[in-house]
């Protein structure tokens, strides 16, 4: 196996990759994201991961594996991006509120050398308790959380927020691991 490149400043991503047995390099990608879609569908998911993953092969001097990510919050079939503004997180956080959403993380690898492309989503679901309009601007306020999907971090949550979750939580936060090394060791094997 080459290289491992995580092509992400994301520093959730970064901690996630270091509980792995990987050595990896960070590269963060110059690819420019789409955030006027609001309609969801695996494959444009799918193919920003593959986009931002793509816009790092000329930055790389010797073969690789490239690791794309990108994570997305989903209430009633739309996109929940990261908010613009402390109002918009808050608007954010009360359309979460009282409700069930999914998390979807697609994760994308390509060789640099092959081109070979590997993609792989994970959905996990989210139940927000209701919030009251303090404990939304409470939580905006201290964690500021303009640099996530849907306006909050399910790590950070303080107790009374969210009443429960199913699937990977690693891939609520930005990135299932145990994905990704399947990913990684079938591109070993073949």
């Amino acid at each position: 196996m080459g290289k491992i490149i995580l092509a992400s400043s994301s520093p959730r991503r970064r901690d996630l990759m270091k509980k792995t047995k990987y050595n990896f390099e960070i590269i963060p990608s110059p690819y420019e994201e789409d955030h006027t879609r609001t309609d969801f569908s695996y494959e444009f998911i799918e193919n920003l991961a593959q986009n931002k993953a793509m816009a790092v092969i000329p930055l790389v001097k010797e073969p690789a594996l490239i690791i794309g990510a990108d994570t997305v919050v989903v209430l009633n079939g739309k996109i929940l991006g990261k908010p613009e503004s402390k109002e918009h997180a808050c608007k954010m956080l009360r359309s979460l509120s009282g409700k069930t959403h999914s998390v979807v993380t697609s994760i994308v690898v390509v060789d640099s050398e092959t081109k070979k492309i590997q993609k792989k989503s994970v959905t996990s679901y989210v139940e927000f308790e209701n919030l009251t309009d303090e404990q939304i601007k409470n939580y905006v306020e201290k964690f500021m959380p303009l640099d996530k999907a849907g306006s909050y971090g399910i790590q950070e949550m303080p107790k009374g927020y969210i009443k429960s979750y199913t699937g990977s939580l690693e891939n609520i936060i930005g990135l299932d691991t145990e994905t990704l090394s399947n990913i990684l060791k079938q591109e070993n094997r073949e």
